[in-house]
């Protein structure tokens, strides 16, 4: 019972060494990410009238949940890197040790610890990031009237049909242009039948209704033949009108603005239209949303490693280790996007190679370590 209640006030003495020591290191990274950008271009905006006081406020603090997304591993690996690396040069982790406690029993705090940072990571990109990013859209105006084509496909894969939307929001589409596929196939190019031409659409479940249209029908030589004004006009009907819309909407968003669920009826939509590229971007965002959490675990244990040190060994170069790695992960997750965009690796693969590299770089160093 005794050694029981010493062990647990082991426990409790680095969990909160970890906690406070990760917590500083989150608040600093917040500080930093913040300060130079997009404070100063608050602050502009607020001076400029663009915002009120409210609106600035209210801007910082919903930019601070996607902020938080990135500060949770970075604060788990500097907390437990600062907390193990005061533990060695006071000399208490050589104590634990001729106690013997293992390394890995020394570090079980701070792997339960990590384990609820990871939920917490995985929370705010689910929901709190989505969600703040949508009270920024609104806040900031975002949705100013935006471009998207739709191309309708026959079971060949041939366009039949292309609605070309020149401007929409939410709330209007405008300035939309009907391309009407021939059956007639050249060499290099699909022949066109007719072309639309309407001033605004509304849209339905189950089909998109074009206002004041003019029609212009072309012959097979491409020349035009007759050109007639048209009242309204259905097109895009059944399930092609629904998903031409869900695409369009998507189009104005970022993958932080949508939480998994509709990430993935998102994705699932994407690889029925056909639209690969954009189809093996968000796969990626998605497979991220889980493997990012699993970062948390790793950056802890990685922190712990490389400040699990002899009194008198160097410090310098821990941190400079733990710095690097933040820096590498973070500026080559847009590689890894791209890479999954454009089909070079699959998106399992490109989401899951930083958790992997940093796997490996833990055995490394604790092989290195002779724990």
């Amino acid at each position: 019972m005794k050694v029981l209640s010493k062990i647990k006030l082991y426990d409790k003495y680095i969990f909160e060494q970890v906690s406070m020591a990760t917590l500083v290191a989150i608040l600093l990274f917040v500080v930093i990410w913040i300060a130079p950008e997009m404070l100063l271009n608050t602050i502009r905006k607020a001076l400029e009238g663009a915002y009120s006081i409210k609106t600035a406020i209210l801007v910082i603090f919903y930019e601070l949940p996607n902020i938080h997304g990135k500060a949770l591993p970075v604060g788990l690996l500097l907390g437990s890197l600062f907390t193990f690396d005061k533990l060695s040069k006071d000399f208490e982790l050589t104590i634990f040790r001729v106690a013997g406690l293992s390394f890995w029993r020394i570090m079980a705090p701070v792997l339960v610890l990590s384990i609820f940072v990871t939920i917490i990571c995985f929370v705010t990109c689910d929901k709190l990031i989505p969600f703040a990013s949508e009270k920024l859209v609104n806040i900031r105006r975002e949705y100013s009237p935006s471009q998207y084509i739709y191309t309708q496909k026959n079971k060949q894969g041939q366009p039949t049909l292309a609605v070309v939307v020149s401007r929409f929001n939410y709330s209007n589409i405008a300035n939309v242009v009907v391309l009407d596929f021939s059956s007639n196939k050249y060499s290099d190019l699909h022949a066109l039948s007719n072309i639309y031409v309407a001033k605004r659409a509304d849209h339905y479940d189950d089909k998109w209704t074009l206002h004041n249209v003019t029609e212009y029908k072309i012959s097979d030589d491409g020349i035009f033949e007759e050109i007639d004004d048209i009242k309204t006009m259905d097109i895009l009907q059944g399930d092609a009108a629904k998903n031409a819309y869900k695409l369009m909407i998507y189009s104005l968003k970022r993958d932080r603005e949508i939480d998994n669920k509709d990430l993935w009826s998102y994705i699932r939509l994407l690889k029925k239209e056909g639209l690969q590229e954009e189809y093996r971007f968000m796969l990626n965002k998605y497979f991220q949303r889980f493997t990012q959490p699993l970062v948390c675990i790793l950056l802890a244990i990685m922190g712990c490693l490389l400040g699990f040190s002899k009194p008198r060994e160097q410090r310098l170069i821990g941190f400079t280790i733990a710095i690097g790695a933040i820096f590498l992960y973070y500026i080559t997750l847009p590689f890894f996007d791209l890479l999954a965009e454009k089909g070079v690796l699959h998106p399992f693969i490109t989401s899951t190679f930083p958790p992997i590299a940093f796997l490996t770089a833990i055995w490394a160093f604790y092989k290195s370590k002779d724990l």
